[in-house]
């Protein structure tokens, strides 16, 4: 009987050589990937799934696209396993996918489960201690493979009842991608476009922009955490921030993603960076966040300046004095 492995496919060059060599060793795979605001492998428009997709049909087997919902924020704001530089929940995210996965795995038909893993090559949710946690947490004991590292580890159950041969499964460990970026090339796996992947989770200059979101939200919202990638953003108010746009890339995505009961903000008297105000509206907010707005334009200090705000389909021009300097504005920056 054709065994079949649901596997974890984030697109990068783990993953696809995990599902490779599954196919290389005839089982059957279907690849599951999950969506996330904080994903770094691609620009702000895409996503890892559109990569996954794309090694998906290359190697010709179905791919199920799963959205990280709200309860997945929760246990960013709340992970049992604690952070790590960042405020990064690896070890309590890689339980909640696997947990997932494990829910799937009954309507997919799956026997067992595979993931790109490299034991020692992420410092959080990598070790050896912290592999078996996962595994163990996310109740896939026996069932999930890291084919990539399956020698440092004892024997799977698709092991143990000869599905797949142990001696053909790897021993690969470490930070380094020396190794796989020899076997994609044994492989002729080629194309893949974020060998270490990322998650701005990860990334310092980004913390404190979750953190803000974290402690100003009463209810999660998966819109706010993907607002994040866009523009400067300034907390105004308890209920109320402002993001300005850096460039025409970020100005063009605010005026696309903006929502009924939000304000739009631009200079009228010369080329303006974009600022749209989310939350509380109220006009001393609007009014401190066009003088933030001005800040990042080019209108002459200590002069007083016009300033176009539209809300829900309507239109209105204020006058503001430009009297901000950076200092001023520092204490309103989140990031």
């Amino acid at each position: 009987m054709k065994r079949k492995a649901l596997a974890l496919l984030s697109g990068g060059l783990d993953s696809t050589l995990a599902v490779k060599l599954m196919l290389d060793l005839g089982i059957d795979v279907e690849a599951l990937n999950f969506t996330s605001p904080f994903c770094t492998c691609t620009g702000k428009n895409a996503g890892c799934k559109s990569e996954a997709v794309r090694v998906a049909e290359e190697f010709k087997i179905p791919i199920k696209v799963m959205n990280k919902g709200l309860d997945y924020l929760e246990v960013v704001r709340n992970p049992r396993h604690g952070y790590g530089k960042g405020i990064n929940p690896c070890i309590d995210c890689r339980i909640y996918l696997l947990r997932k996965a494990k829910e799937y795995m009954a309507e997919s038909g799956a026997d067992f489960v595979i993931t790109g893993e490299v034991l020692g090559q992420r410092p959080m949710s990598q070790r050896r201690d912290a592999m078996r946690v996962i595994e163990r947490e996310s109740g896939l004991e026996g069932l999930l493979l890291r084919p990539l590292s399956a020698q440092f580890f004892a024997p799977t159950l698709p092991e143990r009842e000869g599905w797949i041969d142990r001696e053909k499964l790897l021993a690969i460990r470490g930070r380094s991608r020396k190794e796989q970026i020899e076997l994609a090339s044994e492989m002729d796996v080629r194309d893949y476009p974020c060998p270490a992947g990322g998650c701005l989770l990860t990334e310092l200059s980004f913390v404190p922009k979750v953190r803000d979101v974290l402690d100003h939200s009463d209810e999660l919202s998966l819109r706010d955490c993907r607002l994040l990638k866009i523009g400067r953003h300034f907390r105004i108010g308890r209920r109320t921030k402002v993001i300005i746009g850096r460039n025409e890339a970020d100005n063009n995505l605010l005026e696309n993603v903006m929502q009924a009961g939000e304000t739009a903000l631009t200079w009228m008297d010369g080329n303006t960076p974009a600022g749209v105000i989310t939350g509380d509206q109220d006009p001393a907010g609007i009014g401190l966040a066009a003088r933030i707005l001005l800040r990042y334009t080019k209108a002459e200090q200590a002069t007083p300046c016009r300033i176009k705000v539209r809300c829900n389909g309507s239109e209105e021009t204020i006058t503001v004095m430009n009297d901000l300097d950076e200092a001023a504005v520092t204490p309103y920056l989140i990031a």
